[in-house]
């Protein structure tokens, strides 16, 4: 890793594979938008998450870091304390550079709440989250906080879940909230689909996806074809950004 110019005000996003990323376009625009000249945000692609403590050891004046897939429970380790609500969710992508160390959170939770609520119907009492991994866990949060019961859906049927070939028509019929959490369907693989029965998905439904490149997968499509509504990932990314600006200006 370089190091950075010392005069510049630095922030980023941990993860991997992330070339393709929302975020750095974000604060970017944000950046320009309020005059913040000698700002920055980079990605820091990391091969593992062994390599987290080099970012701060090379990158001067860094106040802030947004984690992503597949690092959001990983880098707890290297954290000196974590906010309550990411601490009961398990996983965080947000830190807080202080004078007391790295301090966690999780704004994936206030994204996708904020993003989802416009959509929800009274119908919507049962979810299926599929995915299990840091992102499932800010929304499973958020159902339990809206009272919205859930279960999981992964390959190996963890969390007591189903697993993928178990999930019949009439489990897609009882649960009307599917939320992909899994980044199946993403750029450029955008032909794939997570494996569930598509056929029983109708206009009691609504399907949201947490990814967001391209605007509408192949999940989505589908479920558009059946009458559902439909929402991707956009709108929680901002929405989270926004908590995450928020929270390193606070």
């Amino acid at each position: 890793m370089e190091k950075t110019e010392k005069h510049k005000v630095n922030f980023g996003l941990v993860g991997k594979n992330i070339s393709y990323s929302f975020s750095k376009g974000y604060f970017k625009k944000k950046f320009d938008a309020l005059g913040l000249t000698n700002y920055s945000y980079n990605n820091f692609d990391l091969k593992s998450i062994s390599e987290f403590p080099a970012i701060s050891e090379n990158t001067s004046n860094i106040q802030g870091i947004n984690v992503t897939i597949p690092f959001k429970e990983e880098v707890i380790q290297f954290l000196d304390d974590i906010d309550l609500a990411a601490k009961k969710i398990g996983a965080v992508n947000t830190i807080k550079f202080t004078e007391n160390g790295l301090i966690g959170y999780n704004t994936d939770a206030y994204g996708f709440q904020k993003s989802i609520e416009p959509y929800l119907k009274k119908h919507h009492k049962k979810a299926l989250i599929l995915g299990t991994g840091g992102a499932s866990k800010a929304i499973a949060f958020v159902l339990e906080e809206l009272g919205i019961a859930f279960s999981f859906v992964s390959r190996s049927g963890k969390n007591n879940g189903f697993k993928y070939e178990e999930v019949t028509d009439n489990i897609i019929s009882d649960h009307t909230l599917i939320i992909n959490c899994s980044p199946v369907g993403t750029f450029p693989n955008i032909e794939e689909k997570p494996a569930i029965p598509y056929n029983s998905i109708n206009k009691e439904h609504l399907l949201f996806d947490l990814i967001y490149n391209p605007d509408e997968t192949a999940f989505l499509a589908l479920g558009k074809a059946k009458g559902a509504a439909i929402c991707n990932g956009h709108r929680m990314l901002e929405y989270q950004a926004e908590k995450s600006w928020e929270i390193w200006n606070q």
